[in-house]
């Protein structure tokens, strides 16, 4: 993994990153998070913003925990994309908050789904908007399945 490291590989950027952090090495695990999102990881744009929200590695800062969202959820992360939602909603900014909140449900995000269904019930998410997020949210989830994953899965089980 180092010699992929040394060679600036985004995926073992990200994983050197995740291997310090699990070790309680927050410092150097930032560093390897920073040089992943410079390539553009959405995960190491996620994991830097827990940690500007944590205050681990890095002086707590909420703007650099949006911003890294932010750039995640531009990457298509959708737990990012969730959080946002989240944050919009807190702030009182509902329609911003429905917008990421239907992004991440059409990503296949469940609580972004749940989300969304909840600003239907209140009046803050349309018929359509809700529809179009349950036809995205249910191709999203089928995309994600495989014969071979059901065949495992049902080997396990027996």
């Amino acid at each position: 993994i180092m010699k992929r490291v040394e060679a600036n590989n985004q995926a073992a950027l990200l994983q050197m990153g995740m291997h310090l952090n699990k070790r309680g090495e927050y410092k150097s695990a930032v560093k390897y998070y920073k040089k992943a999102a410079e390539f553009g990881d959405a995960d190491a744009h996620y994991n830097l913003s827990a940690m500007y929200k944590n205050g681990e590695g890095v002086e707590k800062d909420d703007k650099k925990k949006v911003y890294h969202l932010e750039e995640a959820a531009i990457g298509g992360h959708p737990d990012a994309r969730a959080m946002l939602g989240a944050i919009e909603g807190h702030n009182g900014r509902v329609e911003r908050s429905a917008k990421h909140f239907i992004i991440g449900a059409k990503l296949g995000h469940d609580f972004s789904l749940e989300m969304v269904k909840l600003g239907y019930q209140n009046g803050s998410v349309s018929k359509e908007d809700f529809a179009s997020a349950l036809r995205a949210h249910q191709a999203a989830v089928e995309a994600t399945k495989s014969t071979q994953r059901d065949e495992g899965e049902a080997a396990q089980i027996h």
